[in-house]
């Protein structure tokens, strides 16, 4: 199959906004969490100050982006550094894909809140909250001639963006796309929907995500705010940082309306599909999907030791440090993969030895999962 390449990857979250920051906040064992008395004093991950002000300056610098909810800004912001670091802010054909769990969530609770007071909806209820949204509004800010893509598959909504993204280049349709997820979900109905699956966090331990710590007893999903873009071209230039090395896909019979099952087929399915003839015990780590959950984490788990048997990789999430970014959190592991490989430097997690190793990494593994089952995994190297 033709070799796909990452010219460039951008996020705006509770970690920064630039690579270097970004990196230097994954290299300490601080957590990002904070309780929020506007959100019933519940756990949240919000973006760094730094963030917010590009998001206010934001809609101020256009009458119409002051209309639009945070999920769309997020993206805006994100892509436009994006092309940026690709070199692609002189050429606007290119594809968009980007996607988003729930898209216009503060802005949907808004104008509804509003049409049950009143009876009647806004001018800008329906064009501002729509799903494409995202997609449509990155494609007016940055002016490009590609087609425009918006999708919702959960969780795992960007990687199935970076797959579309693949197969739009592998088609020759397209050279070059701008793929990612963006997520705004810090809403007290957003929260209070994962509290009614009872796997909302609610600890005071000196971390209250636990994602990868597989002794917990108690659910600690907590959700973060983000967006992640990265740029996909068909060829190899001097600005590629990444190549995807192999790609996945699958989705399993669902024994429950949430939760995969305990072997987590799909994973199974996926990162061997990833895989292809290439021999696991060459992958040297995996970003886990890992939300936090007790039977989420520990599914996963085995489904990876049901792939890597005797050889397992090293094993990492970032969900014990930013939360669930829920449709961006998939884009948010290919960029901490990315910053790992770059810096040959393995970052864990806090609840075991060696959170910081200094090693050889040639292919790291992204996985993402979202409701239904529908799991993707990225196998990422550096450039030939």
């Amino acid at each position: 199959m033709q070799n796909i390449y990452l010219t460039s990857i951008s996020s705006i979250s509770a970690l920064g906004v630039d690579s270097q920051s970004v990196w230097e906040q994954y290299l300490n064992k601080k957590h990002l969490f904070s309780r929020s008395e506007s959100l019933d004093n519940n756990w949240i991950c919000s973006l760094q100050q730094t963030a917010k002000e590009l998001v206010s300056d934001l809609k101020k610098s256009d009458l119409k982006y002051k209309n639009l909810d945070d999920s769309v800004l997020f993206a805006i912001l994100a892509a436009r550094n994006a092309i940026v670091k690709a070199g692609w802010n002189n050429d606007h054909k290119f594809g968009i894909n980007i996607g988003s769990s729930r898209g216009a969530t503060t802005l949907f609770e808004k104008h509804h809140k509003d049409f049950l007071a009143t009876n009647k909806a806004q001018t800008l209820a329906s064009p501002t909250t729509t799903l494409g949204n995202i997609s449509s509004w990155v494609a007016h800010d940055l002016q490009t001639d590609g087609p425009e893509i918006s999708h919702s598959i959960t969780c795992s909504t960007s990687l199935h963006a970076m797959l579309n993204g693949v197969a739009w280049l592998r088609a020759g349709m397209a050279k070059r796309f701008l793929v990612g997820g963006s997520e705004a979900p810090l809403t007290t109905f957003t929260i209070a929907q994962m509290q009614a699956m009872k796997i909302y966090g609610n600890n005071d331990f000196d971390y209250p995500c636990r994602a990868l710590d597989f002794d917990k007893t108690k659910n600690s999903m907590i959700l973060g705010e983000a967006a992640a873009i990265c740029c996909l071209e068909n060829t190899l230039t001097d600005q590629a940082i990444a190549m995807i090395d192999g790609i996945g896909y699958a989705t399993e019979l669902l024994e429950h309306n949430t939760s995969i099952s305990a072997e987590a087929t799909c994973f199974q399915k996926s990162m061997i599909m990833a895989l292809g003839n290439q021999n696991p015990e060459t992958i040297d780590a995996i970003v886990m999907h890992a939300p936090g959950t007790i039977k989420g984490d520990l599914a996963e788990l085995n489904a990876i030791k049901k792939v890597f048997k005797n050889k397992m990789p090293l094993l990492t999430t970032n969900k014990w440090k930013i939360g669930h970014t829920f449709g961006a959190s998939g884009m948010m592991s290919i960029e901490f993969a990315v910053l790992m490989l770059q810096n040959q430097t393995f970052v864990g997690t806090p609840f075991h030895d060696d959170f910081i190793q200094k090693t050889t990494l040639k292919k790291i593994m992204v996985n993402s999962v979202g409701f239904g089952g529908n799991a993707v995994s990225v196998l990422l190297s550096l450039p030939n």
